[in-house]
């Protein structure tokens, strides 16, 4: 009897390593995106990165922190099976902000120690004020 509840004991611990050992592995099909010559007129921008599951173990996206105010991350919430995807969508202010940019944002994950970090750049060309002269 005690040799069977040992086993019994070896294989559940067995087992529980196994699905202990299961991680999330967080990969990103590009890292950076050039928006390349914006017009500040225009307005908000919008890109969305895809985040990859590589690992064997679900992947929980934690926070996105933007390095700036002008930009304003927004993530999948919920967990990403393995070789699921996930997105990072990151929108961009140019309002009151001529000339080029580079904004870095780090995403937070149990698929990696620290951050991933993603970048988004251009150059915003300043809206032209026109004169209007009287007749």
């Amino acid at each position: 009897m005690r040799q069977i509840i040992f086993v019994l004991c070896a294989l559940m611990m067995t087992v529980g390593i196994a699905n202990a050992q299961k991680k999330a592995v967080i990969s990103a099909k590009e890292t950076t995106h050039n928006f390349g010559e914006i017009l500040e007129k225009d307005g908000k921008i919008t890109y969305t990165f895809e985040m990859v599951n590589k690992g064997d173990g679900p992947l929980v996206i934690t926070r996105v922190i933007a390095s700036c105010g002008c930009t304003t991350p927004e993530w999948t919430k919920e967990p990403v099976a393995p070789k699921g995807k996930a997105k990072v969508k990151i929108t961009y202010n140019p309002a009151g902000r001529p000339g080029p940019f580079a904004k870095s944002i780090s995403v937070y994950s149990n698929g990696k120690e620290g951050s991933l970090r993603l970048m988004i750049k251009g150059d915003v060309v300043e809206k032209k004020t026109e004169i209007k002269k009287e007749k």
